[in-house]
């Protein structure tokens, strides 16, 4: 598992984000590389200097958030990576029985640092933003959307919001050319009000959703919806294709995900957890009717060799490569690159339940 919080030590006054170089340069929003220290690696900044519990190797590239308070430096944008991720808050005013990230009553904005970050990061790269519920705070996150994709169109984001807040007045602003840079990455796991709500545990969630659907189609926003597998969405998820395929045909992409043993579904995994290997039935059919209906879909953090062999053409290797686990005899498999693997904290024993294809 790749580490994103290191140890780091730094006189400066305050938080601060900088790009790690390998050689001095002019421009004060980047640090490079001196020496290596017993502890890692020293670096040399516009705030004076920081060491990181770290080799320079690496680091070099990426764009990190060093807080001398806190005595830790947070690698937010990693170079080469395709899988960058901003957690803007960790406020949520849902709680979703299987949430991997359970939420916090308090929020500690850094949106201006996160900015930064963004402007700092290498060309043409795709940057995740997620919660927490982002829109919780919709005007800091419009803004530096907005900000930085002026600066930056060669950037683009991809933004995961339950779209409880969405507003009229937001389909107008979000019609600005900018935010055909900006994906929206909306869960929905039922087609009706009562399921849906149940599972995200919030009364009058999926109303309010059908809600701000309108009002991002009147923004022409792109859209992709998101379902995570469990015991009580897969025996809706036919019912569910069939919703989509009426109700909100004009979205990019339908993202059926794998279960995340971490937050709230660790203790409940034995009740939630779909065996795929087992039993795809569920998922073959609301897939055939969504192909059916001309709409996109994509299985996620599925191992290939747990899908059947005419539906793997739809699974992504989308685990992101920090918490991405592969078993030891995944080793021998030509698949492996195209494949998701498994999450870092996922049971041994279901990891161990492959076969090289």
């Amino acid at each position: 598992m790749i580490a994103l919080a290191l140890r780091a030590a730094s006189d400066a006054p305050a938080p601060f984000v900088t790009r790690l170089t390998r050689k001095p340069d002019s421009d004060p929003a980047l640090s490079h590389f001196l020496a290596a220290t017993q502890a890692g690696s020293l670096w040399s900044g516009a705030q004076g200097l920081f060491e990181v519990a770290s080799a320079a190797e690496d680091l070099i590239g990426d764009v990190v958030l060093v807080d001398p308070f806190e005595g830790r430096a947070d690698r937010l944008i990693r170079s080469a990576s395709r899988h960058n991720t901003l957690v803007v808050t960790e406020q949520c005013d849902q709680l979703c029985a299987m949430c991997s990230q359970p939420p916090k009553k308090t929020h500690v904005d850094r949106f201006d640092l996160l900015e930064t970050a963004c402007l700092l990061a290498d060309q043409g790269i795709t940057i995740g933003i997620s919660g927490g519920e982002p829109t919780l705070h919709r005007a800091r996150l419009f803004a530096m959307l907005e900000s930085v994709l002026e600066a930056r169109p060669d950037l683009t984001f991809h933004v995961l919001s339950n779209a409880q807040h969405f507003t009229a007045d937001d389909a107008l602003r979000l019609r600005s050319p900018c935010y055909r840079n900006v994906v929206w990455g909306i869960p929905v796991y039922a087609a009706d009000a009562a399921s849906h709500d149940a599972i995200v545990g919030k009364a009058g969630a999926f109303e309010r959703l059908m809600v701000s659907f309108t009002h991002l189609l009147r923004a022409g926003a792109r859209i992709e919806l998101r379902t995570v597998l469990s015991s009580s969405t897969a025996e809706r998820l036919d019912t569910l294709a069939s919703f989509i395929a009426r109700n909100l045909a004009h979205i990019e992409q339908w993202s059926v995900m794998g279960l995340e043993n971490i937050g709230f579904a660790r203790s409940r995994w034995s009740e939630l957890h779909l065996d795929l290997r087992r039993d795809f039935d569920a998922v073959s059919k609301a897939l055939d009717r969504a192909i059916l209906h001309g709409i996109r879909p994509r299985l996620f953090n599925i191992p290939l060799c747990h899908v059947p062999e005419a539906y793997r053409s739809y699974a992504v290797a989308s685990i992101s490569d920090w918490k991405q686990r592969f078993s030891d005899k995944c080793a021998p498999c030509a698949a492996r690159p195209d494949c998701s693997g498994f999450f870092e904290w996922h049971p041994p024993e279901l990891v161990e339940e492959v076969f090289p294809l």
